[in-house]
């Protein structure tokens, strides 16, 4: 039996794609086993190989979840980027702090999902872009964005972190350029 086929006439099938990422964000990421979430599914440890091959697979469906989860829905422009950069990030705390691991996972080193972090990285690039700067420096921002709220999060865990988050988030974005400025030597 494949993933496509049905658990009997006209019964919809135990698992999809959707089923698995949520239970998958029921419990800490950073330590789900496929035996817990085939579990949590109440579905056969080898029921859940037919529909994602290990662990990252796993991880790959819940960051497709998660990135859809903190983009806002509109387009960033010259006179919405900053505002919009703002609703992404506050986004990627309240989603990524309330399941546990997951900042942590995503501040890890490691395989990140291509198509959803593509998607996150070309919508904030269009917010740095509208904001004024050139291709270069949208992404050295999205670098220093990117990086700077994933790591804050990931080291706040349960606990409130210091800075707090509105004052550090702040301090960041003011920090960004707009544009590319031309470096001089100090002298």
């Amino acid at each position: 039996m494949n993933s496509t086929e049905r658990n009997g006439p006209g019964r919809p099938p135990r698992l999809s794609r959707e089923r698995i990422a949520e239970a998958a964000l029921r419990g800490d990421v950073a330590t789900l086993t496929m035996r817990e979430l085939a579990t949590r599914l109440g579905v056969s440890h080898s029921s859940l190989y037919r529909w994602v091959p290990d662990r990252d697979g796993v991880l790959d469906l819940v960051s497709e979840v998660m990135v859809g989860r903190v983009l806002p829905e509109d387009e960033p422009d010259a006179g919405t980027w900053l505002d919009w950069l703002e609703r992404l990030a506050w986004a990627m705390h309240d989603e990524f702090l309330a399941v546990p691991g997951y900042a942590a996972h995503v501040a890890r080193p490691h395989r990140h999902h291509l198509a959803s972090f593509e998607r996150l990285r070309d919508r904030a690039l269009a917010a740095f872009r509208a904001g004024g700067a050139d291709t270069r420096q949208a992404e050295q921002n999205w670098a220093v964005f990117g990086l700077g709220v994933v790591r804050w999060l990931a080291a706040a865990g349960d606990d409130p972190a210091e800075p707090p988050f509105a004052l550090y988030l702040g301090t960041l974005l003011r920090g960004l350029p707009r544009h590319d400025e031309e470096h001089r030597p100090h002298g």
